[in-house]
């Protein structure tokens, strides 16, 4: 039996609560065994002569993760991947854990696929004899219990099953009439029309005279959708690792600049606060009545990707003015500058060292969130004397708030690259001022751009004026998403995504000839 249950229906709770963290947990032991195989390519592919760039980036691999933000972030991935193990391995604290991993390897062979046959008409069925049409195999490749949908349409009325010996209008068979698509959505504790094993093969009877060209569609996924989690965090965390890796091989003069910058950040106390408060907010947001009856989990989440966005918002800006405006009022610059650092080196090694600082912060508060979103699902049931919401229900609520982080950092690092270029020229106090009257007018800006809509010619050149040189920061809000219960698609995440380097490439931009004629002396 591999579902734990000690204490009755706590033992469900736990069960039903740990199991989405458990998935992100088989991710996060992924993403380290990939990063430990490409460390192990790299000590291999040193040895080649005449690579002397890869061998010593492979020495300098572990040194590389234990100084910079890779080593935080791979305690994470630890605790994860604790839970990750201990629940497959020792206590099983999942609900089919076995059943959950077989479906992740068949990730690769669901999907939409198209089969098509051509089947010999029957001669004398329009003859008054009865005459019962031979089968016709078809051949097909999926599992009965993985079809979502079905979509077949003949050009004769056909009988279909998987059945060889199924005689047509029998309850094994199905009936497909002439230019009639027959439609099939698999819905909650519905059966497959066909067997729950593997399909290789089905068998058509034409029914009609004419030859029939019978065409299927079958949609299928894997039992258990949300083992999608697994490659995902596998491929995150292995990219992030990726990311640095090439940081700080390719550019070391930057990167010795923002590994400075992120053990100054690190160092800093506002950060062990900034911890400490959103930790403990999110923590209690589990317990706080929001009376929206039923829907207090889209409360938290809301909350908590506000809470987090602001709070990290607030660390990238003071980071900003500290590293970059203080050391250049306290000629602290000016000593890194004589050494061989461009100023561009160094305000972009500023910039990323800011990003990782602010990466980690997101890192942090977003593992929270996740377990605490979890969790507030069964929670509410508690209180409510609800039915227990399944794992299912709390993966997805778990799920929907990873796009929210995303878009929140990005937002994050347009706003983080925007008070860089400002801190080259100004103070902290002027600094968080016009970062603030930035971040108000980003979120106003859909409804500045509306209200100025049909106004005089001077209005609305101060609307688009505006619409043009202020980030649209409202496009990385979620609230609606989340009140609405829609899922943000992937590509909104990478218009997203493209929108946020760009402006951040202009505010970088910016930030250069701003520091480059800057006087240090």
């Amino acid at each position: 039996m591999s579902d734990l249950v000690l204490f009755g229906f706590l033992g469900e709770k736990a069960v039903n609560t740990l199991t989405p963290l458990w998935l992100v947990g088989i991710g996060a032991v992924a993403g380290l065994a990939i990063v430990a195989l490409f460390w192990g390519l790299l000590a291999v592919v040193g040895r080649v002569p005449g690579l002397a760039v890869v061998r010593r980036s492979a020495d300098e691999f572990w040194s590389m993760i234990r100084e910079g933000v890779l080593f935080y972030v791979l305690i994470v991935a630890l605790v994860f991947s604790g839970i990750g193990l201990l629940g497959t391995l020792a206590l099983r604290p999942v609900r089919d854990s076995m059943g959950v991993l077989a479906a992740l390897g068949r990730l690769h062979l669901v999907g939409t696929r198209v089969f098509e046959v051509d089947v010999p008409g029957t001669p004398s069925a329009d003859t008054d004899d009865e005459v019962i049409p031979p089968p016709h195999p078809m051949a097909v490749e999926f599992r009965g219990t993985e079809i979502r949908g079905l979509r077949i349409s003949s050009s004769e009325n056909i009988s279909l099953s998987h059945e060889p010996d199924a005689m047509p209008g029998s309850f094994e068979s199905l009936s497909v009439k002439a230019d009639e698509d027959f439609n099939f959505r698999r819905q909650p504790n519905s059966r497959s029309p066909f067997q729950d094993g593997d399909v290789s093969e089905l068998y058509i009877r034409n029914l009609g005279v004419d030859e029939a060209h019978v065409r299927l569609t079958a949609v299928t996924d894997v039992i258990y959708p949300e083992v999608r989690a697994v490659p995902i965090v596998a491929l995150g965390l292995s990219g992030i690792v990726l990311l640095y890796f090439l940081q700080y091989t390719f550019l070391p003069r930057l990167s010795a600049i923002a590994l400075a910058t992120f053990k100054s950040e690190v160092a800093q106390p506002l950060f062990a606060i900034v911890v400490i408060l959103g930790v403990s907010m999110l923590l209690l947001s589990i317990y706080i009545p929001y009376n929206t009856f039923g829907e207090d989990i889209k409360m938290l989440k809301d909350s908590g990707l506000t809470l987090i966005r602001v709070l990290c918002i607030v660390l990238a800006v003071w980071g900003a003015s500290t590293t970059l405006a203080d050391e250049i009022e306290g000629r602290t610059a000016l000593t890194v500058l004589s050494k061989p650092v461009r100023r561009r080196s160094f305000v972009i090694g500023k910039f990323f060292g800011i990003a990782w600082t602010t990466a980690l912060m997101f890192v942090l508060l977003g593992a929270v969130l996740l377990a605490v979103t979890s969790y507030k699902m069964i929670y509410d049931a508690r209180e409510t004397s609800n039915e227990l919401p399944t794992w299912q229900a709390c993966y997805l609520e778990m799920s929907s708030v990873v796009p929210g982080l995303l878009l929140a950092f990005m937002e994050t690092l347009i706003l983080a690259a925007l008070s860089v270029a400002i801190s080259t020229r100004l103070p902290m106090f002027a600094n968080f001022m016009i970062c603030f009257t930035v971040y108000v007018l980003g979120h106003l800006i859909p409804l500045i751009s509306q209200a100025t809509e049909g106004r005089f010619e001077i209005v609305r050149f101060v609307g688009r004026f505006s619409a043009a040189i202020f980030p649209n920061l409202e496009a990385f809000d979620t609230q609606t998403a989340i009140a609405g219960g829609i899922a943000v698609p992937g590509s909104y995440l990478a218009v997203s995504l493209v929108y946020t380097l760009l402006f951040s490439t202009v505010a970088m931009l910016l930030a250069l000839i701003l520091f480059e004629d800057r006087d240090l002396a």
